[in-house]
C-alpha cells in the first residue's frame, strides 16, 4: 500500500460526539435492536499502547459472520486469530477476527459493503454507478490508501 490513509479517510466534524451517541443508543435495552440492525460496537485494546478503544462501525451480514470494513488505524489493533470483544444488537460478546489487507480481498468486501450501504460508499469517497456497482478506481484507491476489511464470527 502506497498511499496515505488521510487522503481518503474522511470524518465528521462531531465523529467523537457522535460515535459516543450512537455507543450509548447500542448498549440501551430497546434501542440497540432499532439502532443495531447495521451497526456494532468494537471493543479494542491497543496493541502498543494498551489504550482502549470502543468503536461502532456499520457491518454487513455474510451469514453468521459480520463484514466490516475501516480506513482508520484502529483497524490495525485488530489481527487474524486475535478475539475482540463486541457488542451485537445489545449483547456483548467475543467474536474471532479474521482480519484481510491484501488488494483482491478489501476490494471485493468494500464493494459488496458499498452495494448494501450507500452510505458506507459515500463516507469511503466510493462512487457508485447507476446499476449498483461501485466504482472500480475508487476501491482500488480506498485499498491503496489504508483501507482494511474484517470478517468476525461471534461465538
Amino acid at each position: 500500500m502506497t498511499g496515505s490513509t488521510s487522503q481518503r479517510a474522511q470524518t465528521m466534524k462531531l465523529q467523537n460526539v457522535a460515535n459516543r451517541v450512537v455507543r450509548v443508543l447500542l448498549a440501551t435495552p430497546g434501542l440497540n435492536r432499532v439502532v443495531g440492525g447495521r451497526l456494532v460496537t468494537l471493543y479494542i485494546v491497543g496493541r502498543r499502547s494498551g489504550r482502549h478503544y470502543t468503536v461502532p462501525v456499520a457491518y454487513q451480514r455474510q451469514g453468521e459472520k459480520l463484514l466490516i470494513g475501516t480506513p482508520f488505524g484502529w483497524g490495525k489493533n485488530l489481527r487474524t486469530g486475535e478475539p475482540v470483544e463486541i457488542r451485537l444488537r445489545g449483547e456483548r460478546t467475543t467474536a474471532d477476527v479474521e482480519a484481510f489487507t491484501d488488494e483482491a480481498s478489501v476490494v471485493a468486501h468494500y464493494a459488496h459493503i458499498c452495494r448494501e450501504n450507500a452510505q458506507f460508499a459515500k463516507f469511503n469517497q466510493i462512487g457508485v454507478g447507476s446499476d449498483g456497482t461501485p466504482d472500480a478506481a475508487d476501491l482500488h484507491a480506498a485499498w491503496e490508501a489504508g483501507a482494511r476489511s474484517f470478517l468476525l464470527t461471534p461465538r
